[in-house]
């Protein structure tokens, strides 16, 4: 069943989420709620694997495969295109390999961005004499703005989100990745805090790499990640490992001793070691299959108006909210004029409710069993701790 936006509040699918009564769950940037379907998917994946003589050696291939397809059609790509990595750290580190950074060059990252999209370049950075140029956004620049500003001949590497961790700003990717290609740069995207809520299409924002967790917008289990390669870079494109699963003909296990040189086709010459996951990939497989089902567009609507809801209750309370055209819909960060007051987390907490202080930020990110309780709830608790 999609996610509707009706006049008064989204269509609430709370009950496909494992969330008990009485738990506001407002931190899916964080750690994404978990579905039923994707905790009977574990259970069962448990089970089968405490009979590890029923496990084929087709097994070893056909869920990753299918996890593959299905992350393809959630960015608009192949399946060809799609590496299975354990973090965005690994991904990242993907990128920094393969693409060329020289000296004298510069890479592009946000202000205050979250640093599994950081760390990677600030050595290439500092082992190539190349330098590392930090966009940061004001009243009268966007976050968007700011990084085109600083994208000119000398950008090797563009390497930004979707939108900001802490609060929801927008990154317009279509904008930056055509300047980016036509200065010459590579495009890499962390997209952790938006593929799964936000719509996003590969074949418009033509990454170099695009890589994602999990286990936030999308629903499914910890330590499997995503990464989106460009076909330009299968052929010669050098992996982070040289795992056995990742070479021509490794389904037949009977040959594995004729060494090979070669890689399966496209990028998962790039996939991660033990990428076949046993546990995870089924219950990635579920989380995936629901999003699909709801389908991303209407996500993203559904989550608009709720976080639409909270952006006008908390100006009421006097709070600072980027504002709407201003940010994605799915999360948003509340701003405190006098900063965040001693223990406020433990007292949300402790009256049930759950989202992060990032900074001089609340963070809050609902998902479709966000209820119009929920953020009355809300209200509540900001009203009598702020």
């Amino acid at each position: 069943m999609g996610a509707t936006v009706t006049a008064g509040w989204p269509a609430s699918d709370r009950g496909l989420f494992d969330i008990p009564d009485g738990v506001v769950y407002l931190n899916t940037a964080s750690i994404g709620p978990r579905l039923h379907t994707v905790t009977r998917a574990g259970e069962a994946a448990l089970e089968r694997f405490a009979t590890p003589w029923e496990i084929r050696p087709a097994d070893w291939f056909e869920g990753a495969e299918a996890v593959r397809g299905l992350f393809a059609d959630l960015v608009g790509g192949r399946p060809d295109c799609v590496a299975l990595v354990p973090a965005v750290s690994y991904g990242i580190a993907l990128a920094a390999r393969n693409v060329p950074v020289r000296a004298g060059s510069t890479v592009v990252i946000l202000e205050d961005q979250y640093p599994a999209n950081v760390y990677a370049w600030r050595r290439v950075c500092a082992e190539r004499g190349a330098t590392v140029r930090y966009a940061g956004r004001s009243p009268s620049r966007s976050l968007t703005d700011a990084v085109l500003r600083l994208v000119d001949e000398r950008t090797a590497v563009v390497a930004v989100p979707n939108c900001h961790w802490t609060d929801g700003a927008w990154v317009d990717l279509e904008r930056i990745g055509a300047a980016a290609r036509e200065a010459g740069a590579a495009l890499v995207v962390d997209a952790s805090q938006s593929l799964g809520a936000l719509p996003l299409d590969v074949g418009r924002v033509r990454p170099d790499f695009l890589v994602s967790v999990g286990y936030k917008w999308q629903l499914g289990p910890y330590g499997l990640a995503y990464a989106y390669v460009d076909e330009r870079w299968h052929e010669d494109g050098a992996p982070l490992e040289e795992s056995w699963l990742t070479r021509e003909g490794s389904e037949d296990f009977s040959g594995l001793v004729d060494y090979v040189d070669r890689y399966r086709s496209g990028a998962r010459r790039f996939d991660g070691g033990e990428f076949p996951q046993f546990i995870s990939m089924p219950m990635a497989r579920a989380a995936l299959s629901q999003l699909l089902a709801w389908g991303v567009d209407e996500i993203q609507a559904a989550l608009s108006g709720i976080t639409l809801r909270i952006e006008r209750r908390a100006s009421d309370l006097g709070l600072d909210v980027e504002e709407t055209q201003g940010r994605v819909g799915h999360m948003l960060g509340l701003g405190l004029p006098r900063g965040v007051p001693e223990r406020l987390g433990d007292e949300l907490r402790r009256r049930g409710i759950h989202l992060a202080i990032r900074g001089d930020k609340l963070r809050v990110a609902p998902h479709l069993h966000t209820t119009e309780r929920d953020v009355e709830l809300l209200v509540e608790a900001l009203t009598a701790c702020l």
